[in-house]
């Protein structure tokens, strides 16, 4: 049997960048991950490109039952933070919009770092490698904690490249979203065989689907992408975003719905502005005084052509008199057409699931962690990035967190094995 002072489960982003770190701290760490490869989700993203942190990061970007629970690592690893170590790497980069940044050439820029750091903290990495069982040793079954030198082992792991204990663990293996690279339920089920709650998962940043029959007037406009303003919920529920929307076969998508979806309850509806920048009522008042053109036609001077049309044709559904020219339409009907423009409430009947969400909300309750270190009310297990209730914004957020929550549990690991900050 091998002894490790850490095993991380999870060769993602989380899981290498607080390999490296700890291992640099002069802890011995070994990676354990089922795929092939390393850091999947890092290599699809943002186009290839990696939209690796944003600029603008706050804790406000961030859904958690507990929304306080990231202040303190984010404030002690930040997106500067993390551009350092790509300068150090020689790794070049641009801002792209909002505060989101993105590498120059590609995402494998941002694997061969990770990869860099676990050398230079000399990590071992087993893969592909799954973890059959994970127990607490028998000497700390019970919870307690026992004297020896060296100290006896906390955990002990079953794996497919033979067993291995260890002083602590690391639950680094992300959500449920997009399976075909690998995404399973393991950190959930570990939670749940050490008595540690779920906040229930659930796809987020993902597209929102429509029945069909309520969708069919619109499935024609799929590929069409205008900016919005999408919100949902009220009062102290209530959430809008400003970004660019997607029409989609099925339903919505684009960079406004992925935001909005993380908010979004089953069995409630979205609202729309399609025109957020125009008075639609004062421009079509005004068009009714001085042009002659059919209303689909000044319609279309606020929204794409294709879909000025499409709304028009809805005035038949609507009882609304919306197919004939802007001077012969009644004062009533320009103003309910701009009303329908400005506030479109539809009601979503679910999303396109994991299959195409960008992460998983909800996760490892915080409850039981502690912000500052990660580490569970069980003894020496951690759980870091997306397995934890800490949900980014659409934008770079998410692997902030992986990298903040990494950074400070690598810490707290050298610190509580009594290793000297490097």
């Amino acid at each position: 049997m091998q002894f490790f002072d850490v095993v991380v489960v999870g060769a993602g982003a989380a899981g290498l960048f607080c390999a490296g770190a700890a291992g640099q701290r002069g802890l011995k760490v070994l990676v354990i991950d089922h795929a092939e490869k390393v850091a999947e989700k890092i290599r699809i993203s943002g186009g290839g490109r990696c939209n690796f942190t944003n600029l603008d990061t706050t804790p406000a970007n961030f859904l958690s039952e507990n929304p306080r629970f990231c202040r303190s690592a984010l404030s002690r690893y930040t997106p500067r933070d993390f551009l350092d170590l790509l300068q150090k790497h020689g790794v070049a980069f641009h801002e792209k919009h909002k505060g989101q940044l993105f590498c120059d050439r590609s995402a494998e820029d941002i694997i061969n770092v990770l990869l860099a750091e676990c050398a230079t903290g000399g990590v071992t990495r087993w893969q592909p490698c799954s973890v059959q069982s994970l127990r607490a040793a028998p000497a700390h079954a019970n919870g307690d904690a026992v004297q020896a030198s060296p100290p006896a082992p906390r955990y002990l792991l079953d794996t497919s490249q033979g067993p291995v204990a260890c002083s602590a663990v690391v639950i680094a293996t992300g959500g449920l979203s997009i399976p075909k690279i690998g995404a399973t339920d393991f950190g959930y089920r570990i939670a749940s065989q050490f008595g540690l709650p779920l906040v229930a998962p659930r796809p987020a940043l993902v597209p929102l689907t429509f029945d069909e029959a309520d969708w069919a007037p619109f499935a024609q406009l799929a590929g069409l992408s205008l900016p919005v303003q999408i919100a949902t919920g009220s009062k102290k529920t209530a959430m809008a975003f400003n970004e660019d929307l997607l029409f989609t076969h099925r339903g919505l998508s684009g960079p406004g719905v992925l935001q909005i979806s993380s908010y979004w309850q089953p069995n409630t509806p979205i609202r729309l502005n399609l025109a957020p920048h125009t008075d639609v009522a004062q421009q079509l008042v005004q068009a009714k005084i001085h042009s002659r053109k059919l209303l689909a036609n000044e319609l279309a001077a606020v929204l794409p052509a294709r879909l000025a049309d499409t709304w028009v044709e809805q005035g038949k559904a609507l009882g609304q008199p919306w197919d004939r020219s802007v001077a012969d339409t009644p004062d009533k009907a320009l103003a309910a057409l701009a009303e329908r423009v400005s506030r479109w409430e539809i009601t979503p009947n679910g999303t396109e699931g994991y299959r195409k969400a960008e992460v998983t909300a909800g996760g490892v309750s915080t409850a039981v962690l502690s912000s500052q270190t990660l580490e569970s009310r069980q003894k020496g297990l951690y759980f870091i990035g997306e397995v934890v209730d800490v949900t980014g914004w659409l934008g770079g957020y998410n692997f902030q967190w992986a990298w903040a929550s990494a950074h400070a549990c690598a810490i707290a690991l050298a610190d509580a094995l009594k290793v000297p900050k490097a």
